[in-house]
């Protein structure tokens, strides 16, 4: 999940929920949610955060090339799966 940061400049953060698993080590939970919290510039981690956060625009496209290199990766794979089977 990755930091996104808002038009207005809020940043939508990830955020994970742990349960405890009940057993006898503590902080060895286990997650049932992946959400996002909004925080504002007044957040004391809102700086950090902000150096690598991303706008909606520019993860839409990181996802788009995460795609299309995928489709080469796999392209390329099946070829030399190929190759390999006429072998």
């Amino acid at each position: 999940m990755q930091v996104i940061r808002l038009p207005d400049g809020t940043l939508r953060v990830p955020h994970s929920v742990l349960a405890e698993p009940g057993g006898d080590e503590p902080g060895q939970g286990r997650i049932i949610a992946d959400a996002y919290v909004e925080i504002g510039p007044g957040d004391p981690d809102y700086d950090r955060l902000l150096g690598q956060s991303l706008t909606e625009d520019e993860l839409a496209e990181r996802r788009r090339r995460w795609r299309d290199e995928d489709a080469d990766l796999l392209r390329h794979f099946e070829e030399w799966k190929a190759d390999r089977a006429e072998d």
